[in-house]
């Protein structure tokens, strides 16, 4: 996918795409925008001497299912609901820069083509986004 060749992570962070990304048309601009949210967030809050994204695709009969991981310090549970909602953040915000939208943008493009977003994480041991894209969406 081109979103993913076209995002700039930095040296010491190492990502891996597990698997052939499928070849879909859809809206360029909003599949970019829920990849790169998603992307730079695993490496942003990264807090790991070597931190790793690995990016998976799956492919099912109405949509396009990606999962993006990290191996940072991962999410409480309690908060799964609160990092979708704009401006939230989960750290003080002069502690560290953040907008608290990049996740609200991601579930409202996903919200509006009916597909479904979802964090899987246990702390410590890093977060799993996982969404998908319907096919009849893709173009």
């Amino acid at each position: 996918m081109q979103e993913i060749k076209e995002l700039v992570l930095p040296p010491t962070v190492r990502m891996i795409v597990e698997n052939a990304m499928p070849v879909m048309l859809a809206e360029k601009l909003h599949l970019q925008q829920v990849f790169s949210n998603l992307l730079s967030n695993a490496f942003k809050h990264n807090t790991v001497s070597s931190p790793e994204i690995r990016v998976r695709s799956k492919e099912t009969e109405k949509y396009y299912e990606f999962s993006i991981s990290d191996n940072g310090p991962g999410i409480e549970k309690e908060c799964f609901e609160k990092i979708f909602v704009i401006f939230q953040t989960l750290k003080e915000r002069d502690a560290f820069e953040s907008t608290g939208v990049g996740l609200a943008i991601a579930k409202k493009v996903i919200d509006d083509i009916k597909g479904t977003i979802n964090v899987k994480s246990e702390l410590g041991k890093g977060a799993t986004f996982t969404f998908t894209w319907p096919k009849s969406e893709a173009k």
